[in-house]
């Protein structure tokens, strides 16, 4: 159950990313909401996963998901560049991430 937490987590900090980069300096009083609530929900998913994963793990992977998922949406929504070398070190950090929970001792 810790890593679905810990997934869920991930995927919150997408969302806090993608709010920051529309919350205009936090002028925007909705993406703000969106952000800080994103953001909560995010570190308590952090935290209740990291109860029964590996600390470093549990961050390794929860940032990699933010950051990652932060790329495709940046990608898919924001007309950022979706160039070959990009996606293969998508696949390459993806790789790491799974690696991670693979190896992890609970």
């Amino acid at each position: 159950m810790a890593w679905l937490w810990l997934i869920a987590g991930g995927l919150f900090e997408v969302g806090f990313t993608t709010c920051l980069r529309n919350a205009d300096g936090f002028r925007h009083v909705g993406w703000t909401l969106g952000f800080l609530a994103s953001v909560t929900v995010s570190m308590l998913l952090l935290e209740v996963a990291a109860r029964s994963i590996p600390m470093g793990t549990a961050y390794a992977v929860w940032t990699g998901i933010g950051a990652l998922g932060t790329v495709v949406v940046g990608i898919a929504f924001y007309g950022e560049a979706a160039t070959p070398v990009r996606l293969l070190l998508i696949v390459g950090a993806v790789a790491c991430i799974a690696g991670l929970k693979l190896t992890a001792v609970q």
